[in-house]
């Protein structure tokens, strides 16, 4: 089975992703082939392999983040569907591509599920500076999920004003939008000082769950592998 779309990846202009504003962001409908997309949907990873991370310290005092995480490694026990998906992201074009529109040199991968219950949310933040960006792949599908329980990413519009070392609330920006996220949908952003994206409180009821997959794209330098081993994180890149 074939998971990635990439011809819709491929038909994306650089120079016009560069430019797009507050920051370079897009939302993209079917990067996943229906086929593939249904059997991810079909097997979810399972909640008991999955963090609750509450209350986390953020940088410059901004809300916790909280949520259910599941850091993907070798070794994490995830449906047979997710191990030949994240297979596809690492061995198609899928790097190229990336590299393309994130004029960058041969990135590396790290990859996540977050999984996110009622009244949680995600405060204004912009992505740590050691990234390239992200692409964050949605699985909560139509008819399934409402519109006004919430759960879709926030683009925000800064205008340039608000230091990235901040915590500034949705009504200091001056431009908020809603990135597509019901259904086989999917955002792609590229890292800046000014890359605010936030999630507001998400209402829906007990039991439910915002549940988004993330491919987080890194340098691979000696730099943060020297880092991350430091700080103790058991990071695994691809």
């Amino acid at each position: 089975m074939r998971y990635l779309a990439l011809d819709k990846l491929a038909a994306v202009d650089a120079a016009d992703f560069a430019r797009r504003k507050p920051f370079p962001w897009l939302g993209m409908a079917d990067l996943v082939t229906p086929e593939g997309y249904a059997a991810l949907l079909a097997n979810m990873p399972g909640l008991d392999l999955f963090e609750q991370k509450v209350g986390y310290r953020r940088r410059a005092g901004q809300a916790p983040h909280d949520r259910y995480s599941l850091e993907f490694t070798p070794d994490t026990p995830v449906p047979a569907p997710w191990r030949a998906f994240i297979d596809e992201l690492c061995n198609s074009g899928y790097r190229e591509q990336i590299a393309r529109l994130f004029r960058c040199g041969r990135p590396t991968f790290r990859f996540h599920w977050h999984y996110t219950p009622t009244g949680c949310s995600v405060s204004p933040h912009c992505d740590a500076r050691r990234e390239y960006g992200s692409q964050l792949f949605y699985f909560n599908p139509e008819g399934d999920w409402l519109p006004e329980w919430g759960g879709g990413t926030l683009i925000l519009d800064d205008a340039g004003r608000l230091n990235y070392d901040s915590a500034p609330a949705l009504e200091e920006f001056v431009a908020i939008q809603e990135a597509p996220f019901i259904g086989n949908q999917s955002t792609l952003f590229q890292r800046t000082d000014h890359c605010w994206h936030a999630v507001q409180p998400i209402t829906c009821p007990e039991g439910r769950l915002r549940r988004v997959f993330i491919v987080v794209v890194n340098p691979d330098t000696l730099y943060w592998r020297v880092r991350d081993r430091i700080v103790g994180k058991q990071v695994q890149r691809f």
